[in-house]
């Protein structure tokens, strides 16, 4: 008979524990990300996040470019502070208003040297 209080626990040749990293912490790690973006205009991830990354800040520029109370609000749901959002709507919005698409480029930039990982500097384009 299985132990009641835990989940996905199937034996010895099975699943042992659930994995410590969710889709639930891989979306925070996004918001944390796009809100850097926004307030510092240039970061430096792995590469792994640069698509996903790059994606998210196109859109929060659209939504900004938007500019109703609407989309401020959307944007308010995804970014981490109110002063991200007022950045990107009152600084950023303005300067991509003749620009469609391709708000922000993405450079490599080596390697990491604890883990050989690739670098990608992540940057609002001028």
């Amino acid at each position: 008979m299985a132990a009641q209080g835990r989940k996905n626990v199937h034996g010895k040749t099975g699943v042992r524990f659930k994995a410590a990293y969710t889709k639930q912490k891989h979306e925070n790690k996004l918001r944390t990300l796009a809100t850097d973006l926004v307030m510092h205009e240039r970061l430096t991830v792995t590469s792994g996040m640069v698509k996903e990354l790059k994606s998210l800040a196109d859109h929060l520029v659209t939504l900004a470019k938007r500019g109703d109370l609407h989309a401020r609000r959307q944007a308010a749901s995804i970014l981490r502070s109110g002063e991200a959002v007022t950045k990107l709507f009152v600084e950023l919005a303005p300067a991509y208003k003749d620009r469609n698409g391709g708000y922000t480029r993405a450079i490599k930039a080596g390697v990491r040297v604890g883990d050989n990982a690739q670098k990608v500097i992540v940057e609002f384009v001028k």
